[in-house]
């Protein structure tokens, strides 16, 4: 068959629609303007690679036994783009870093505020990848008011969880009020619906709640730090270190170092996948980031002089690097049935919200849990 012959073409890795286009090449150069529906930034090279027809046909919908060959195409940016990506996403990396440790620091409702309006706009993009086609193909998501609803809740958790002091109740009677909502909904409520919405609150609501119970709820001085000896009094002075305090910047700074070297040691040294939900992860590059994990760790406990002991900050390190891995693979697995490769754009160069601080949701319930039960039990 010619290679001009009309044929539907893949953009996208996920297939959210398709464009009648005739090839004459294998490889051509697409402008953008010819693709008013795509976002694209620089002219993209694209592989074309010859189908049956008969895939061609179902994937255009059309019942014709004599379709033509169809054509499969994937983006491959060129490559002068990836550099600039790579800069774009080093500059937003490092700007988001030296906010989010100013707002560490700051702590109480500088800190609550700034982790609910994160809190709503993850539960936003977790909601529209519930929605998607990849995932709502196989099972029926909630409404959409029940997920604005769900979104509005979870962001109001770490609000009530600072002023209250627990998030027990606020959890439960959330999910009571989303419960109701479903069952008296117009038409057929189904469990799918159910699942995902409480699975919403849970992931995106209660789990960064235990940022708040590390950050503010662990009120007592770290007296050991040295840094609180120089902390000016009108910025609160020595009380102002708290356990908390220290806690969460080391686990945040644990976690950023354990991204950075998974990525330079799976660039440089990756050979081994670890596993199909994550393709580009290898073991090497886990072995690199649990290594920068427990060195970060203990190095930053022995500045601020917490956890005292080199066993405790070198299980703090590994329990951190665990969380963050997990918590990455786990959005993995809803972005990979969600067919999307980004939770969403929010941010230029990482994605989503959810794309950056997965690898957060699931560490502060493990470093709060650390901290109040695993210490004590060791002494410290």
């Amino acid at each position: 068959m010619a290679a001009t012959a009309a044929a539907f073409l893949e953009v996208d890795r996920c297939g959210l629609f398709s464009l009648p286009l005739s090839l004459s090449p294998r490889s051509f150069l697409l402008p953008r303007r010819q693709l008013p529906g795509l976002r694209l930034f620089h002219p993209c090279r694209l592989s074309a690679t010859l189908v049956p027809s008969s895939k061609a046909a179902s994937k255009s919908g059309s019942h014709r036994e004599d379709s033509l060959e169809g054509v499969e195409a994937v983006v491959v940016e060129p490559k002068g783009s990836q550099g600039m990506q790579l800069r774009k996403r080093v500059i937003f990396g490092l700007g988001i870093g030296f906010g989010a440790g100013g707002v560490v620091v700051a702590g109480g409702w500088v800190f609550t505020v700034a982790l609910a309006a994160a809190v709503f706009a993850g539960a936003r993009e977790y909601f529209e990848l519930v929605r998607s086609r990849g995932i709502a193909s196989g099972m029926t998501p909630p409404p959409r008011y029940v997920s604005r609803v769900c979104s509005v809740i979870c962001a109001l958790m770490p609000i009530l969880t600072l002023y209250f002091g627990h998030i027990d109740v606020s959890v439960t009677s959330s999910a009571f009020i989303v419960a109701m909502a479903l069952i008296l909904q117009r038409g057929n409520p189904r469990f799918a619906q159910l699942s995902s919405a409480v699975f919403g609150l849970f992931y995106c609501g209660y789990l960064p709640c235990f940022w708040i119970k590390l950050r503010c709820g662990l009120s007592v001085p770290a007296l050991n730090t040295k840094l609180g000896h120089v902390w000016p009094v009108f910025l609160g002075g020595q009380a102002h270190w708290t356990v908390g305090l220290v806690a969460t910047l080391i686990s945040i700074s644990s976690i950023i170092a354990a991204d950075t070297f998974a990525f330079l040691g799976g660039r440089a040294f990756g050979r081994t996948p670890l596993t199909h939900i994550s393709p580009k992860k290898t073991l090497e590059g886990v072995f690199a980031g649990l290594t920068g994990c427990i060195v970060t760790a203990v190095l930053l406990s022995k500045i601020l002089c917490w956890p005292r002991t080199l066993l405790s900050a070198s299980a703090f390190g590994v329990l951190n690097f665990t969380g963050s891995l997990f918590g990455d693979l786990i959005e993995s697995m809803i972005k990979r049935d969600a067919g999307v490769k980004d939770s969403g754009s929010l941010i230029p160069g990482h994605g989503g919200i959810l794309d950056r601080c997965d690898s957060y949701v699931f560490t502060g319930a493990l470093c709060y849990s650390f901290v109040k039960i695993v210490l004590p039990l060791l002494g410290v």
